[in-house]
């Protein structure tokens, strides 16, 4: 049976588990033994190590057949130090991993002024957090390419669920941009990047990347609008450019300075994944039915 070892076991990791949990004997490094309990009781196997004390990896070289990486890169510095400590604990291992899927960001595109964005755009990262995960790529695939070892990047958008939406953003009443100065932005359903990891496992090609997202780019205030009319709250009012330095957080201030619309084609042909959620509207109006469903049990 094949093994999978997951670094970086959050949410999306968790989603993809029962969708190979079976078909391999699955593996996540954690820094945290006190979350070993609820691991094994998914049916992981928990490796104790911390990305960024590379003396503790040693359990995972040579361990696995199949990495997915969802671990972050450090909050500060120009490198991902995690990646590169990763890279380097894997190689000490009398084989190799055949595969290694990454998730890294559409952050890595920078401001493409609302163009269409394939994946043969080079990358040109304007943040600091963004130039880390070009790094990180740029780690992975000169590895794979000197190693053998066959590496996939998705490049993430934002990632969404009933669990993940913006309704305390919009309860604050905290504004968007005015529609002649917003900016596009991608999204991603939580359940359906789950599913396009697992298909990177069975089908992407060596060294290629894939922008993981669905069908309908937005304006973002356009996507608040959106969540604010189905969950029956304000929308958020509308102010210009010149007056969002003073009004907007910094991380969301930084996503309103990039406008860009992914292409996903690779995704749909290469892959061959059909998404549950072009749409937002189709994962919002998902997350309202289940939220109904709750309640009508709850009545009972």
């Amino acid at each position: 049976m094949r093994r999978l070892l997951i670094i970086g076991c959050g949410d999306v990791a968790l989603r993809m588990v029962p969708l190979v949990r079976g078909r391999c004997r699955i593996y996540a490094l954690s820094r945290s033994p006190r979350r070993f309990a609820a691991l094994r009781a998914l049916g992981i196997t928990p490796i104790r190590g911390d990305l960024d004390q590379p003396d503790t990896l040693h359990a995972i070289a040579g361990l696995a057949h199949d990495v997915v990486h969802f671990a972050p890169p450090p909050d500060h510095g120009a490198h991902d130090t995690r990646t590169a400590h990763l890279v380097a604990a894997l190689a000490k291992g009398r084989s190799l991993p055949q595969q290694v899927v990454y998730l890294s960001t559409s952050g890595v595109y920078g401001d493409c002024h609302g163009e269409l964005a394939a994946e043969t755009r080079p990358a040109r990262p304007h943040t600091a957090r963004a130039r880390r995960r070009a790094d990180a790529e740029r780690r992975l695939r000169e590895w794979g390419a000197r190693s053998g070892v066959h590496v996939a990047v998705l490049r993430v958008p934002g990632i969404y669920a009933a669990d993940r939406l913006p309704l305390a953003r919009l309860e604050r009443g905290t504004p968007a941009l005015e529609a002649e100065d917003d900016a596009y932005v991608n999204h991603i359903h939580a359940d359906d990047l789950a599913r396009i990891v697992v298909a990177a496992l069975r089908r992407s090609h060596p060294n290629r990347m894939y922008n993981a997202a669905d069908d309908a780019p937005q304006k973002m205030g356009d996507y608040f609008d959106l969540v604010a009319d189905r969950f029956g709250l304000p929308r958020p009012r509308r102010i210009p450019r010149s007056q969002a330095a003073r009004e907007l957080p910094g991380n969301l201030l930084s996503f309103m300075n990039e406008s860009r619309r992914l292409v996903n084609r690779r995704v749909k042909e290469e892959l061959r994944l059909r998404l549950r959620y072009p749409t937002v509207d189709d994962g919002i109006a998902a997350a309202l039915a289940s939220r109904k469903a709750s309640a009508a049990r709850a009545d009972d």
